[in-house]
């Protein structure tokens, strides 16, 4: 077991070359595994969730290799199992994604429920009634979910009650090999989740938005095809906000200013500088942040993901800012691990009877949770020990180390891994004091 330990108080400066999106090239991988033949997926960053999904489709018989930097081939002829091993149930969310390439292939699919970061009630209850109205017949156990279409898959018209990222692409995977037309209303809007759909189309697959919806018909075979994984916005805008929460200067190549709107804007409103060119976005501090208050929502609001990081950038602003978390019920808790570390961080629950509406989880809860703070800035930051929560709660407590002065130690830093490849390497060439110990 590894951990970071970072000497803080230097600003980053510099230029970082952005990597595959973590959010579409593992599912990619998934996708690749329904055509025949080889596909070949470019810009594959070296992060955890990708090494977890390679190795779940060698052991369900899927041939996969890594013959260039940054890339994986896929093979998807046949499958030697309908069982998903349960490691990737521990490690990764991805397992319902598996669900669809199981059932069009083999007509069953055993699939241990799914792990990843703990960010609270993460129900697939919503993908598995996508799957049913399918044709798939569901079984419940302690081993995890069997699921069964002895005729295979059948086009349904399913509506999310809430969106859902990652249930959006679970069943297009599945869609687009079932017989007949699929209709998803309210899909998740995201550009990972059109970078999906980009791939399954060269590989041969009908799929188009229409309005909210997406609309599939389903083909009875896929080939292999080549894609470049699009840029992780995610981790751009972790560099973004510790480069300003750090008062400092950098280059973030490849960044995409279409996948980062809602950020830019709201980085405007505090203060922050951006400026677009052909190579990426060069973000810097120039004068200091001012308080303002933000909701998290799906695309094309201010991202769940985004929300930890802006958070403790908002430690360095003036005035109190606030956060709503209306997509993770329980996304909060790297907090109390700023405080320890000079934070002033108060979490509460919104009075208001009409905010609930906008709560994209499960509601009334079954654990009651914080669903908001309260940041009161600009507060000195000291190097403190601290155990990483989830993969952003991870990497957010890695710029309060940047920014605070006095050494700092995190573990569990497996979570950050899952994420960001080379993370401690990438910040040293920014210039932040960080080594894996």
């Amino acid at each position: 077991m590894s951990s970071f330990k970072i000497i803080g108080g230097t600003p980053l400066k510099g230029a970082v070359r952005l990597g595959g999106a973590k959010n579409a090239s593992f599912k990619l991988m998934i996708a690749a595994a329904l055509g025949e033949g080889e596909s070949r997926l470019l810009n594959m960053s070296n992060i955890g969730d990708v090494d977890v999904t390679f190795r779940t489709l060698q052991a369900i018989g899927v041939k996969c290799t890594r013959p260039g930097d940054n890339t994986v081939y896929v093979v998807g002829n046949g499958l030697s199992t309908d069982t998903i091993p349960q490691f990737t149930g521990e490690k990764s969310r991805a397992a319902t994604l598996f669900a669809g390439l199981l059932l069009n292939k083999k007509r069953r699919a055993m699939i241990p429920l799914p792990g990843g970061c703990s960010l609270g009630d993460r129900p697939v209850d919503r993908h598995i009634a996508a799957l049913e109205a399918m044709g798939a017949k569901v079984n419940l156990s302690s081993q995890g979910i069997e699921l069964i279409a002895k005729q295979g898959l059948y086009g349904a018209e399913y509506a999310f009650p809430k969106k859902s990222h990652t249930g959006t692409e679970s069943v297009i995977i599945a869609a687009v090999l079932a017989k007949g037309k699929t209709v998803i209303k309210n899909a998740a809007q995201e550009p990972e989740v059109d970078d999906l759909i980009s791939f399954l189309v060269k590989m041969g697959a009908s799929i188009k938005r229409v309005g909210e919806s997406i609309v599939i018909e389903g083909s009875s075979k896929l080939h292999g095809a080549t894609h470049k994984v699009m840029p992780d916005r995610n981790e751009a805008v972790s560099y973004a906000t510790m480069a300003i929460a750090t008062k400092g200067d950098i280059i973030v190549e490849e960044a995409d200013p279409h996948h980062m709107g809602f950020f830019l804007e709201k980085l405007t409103t505090v203060g922050g500088r951006y400026e677009v060119s052909p190579y990426g976005i060069r973000f810097w501090y120039d004068k200091p942040l001012v308080a303002t208050d933000i909701v998290t929502t799906p695309e094309p609001g201010f991202m769940t993901d985004w929300q930890p990081l802006w958070t403790t950038m908002m430690t360095q602003a003036q005035g109190v800012s606030t956060v709503l978390e209306a997509v993770h019920n329980n996304r909060l808790a790297f907090t109390s691990e700023l405080n320890k570390m000079g934070a002033k961080i108060e979490l509460y629950n919104p009075t208001d009877p009409e905010i609930p509406k906008k709560y994209q989880f499960d509601w009334p809860e079954k654990t009651p949770n914080f669903h908001a703070a309260r940041i009161t800035g600009p507060t000195p930051l000291a190097g403190a020990s601290s155990t990483v929560p989830d993969l952003r709660g991870g990497a957010t407590l890695v710029m309060a180390g940047i920014i605070a002065k006095g050494t700092s130690f995190l573990d569990n830093i497996e979570h950050i891994d899952r994420g960001y490849e080379n993370f401690d390497e990438r910040l040293r060439n920014l210039s932040a004091n960080i080594e894996r110990i």
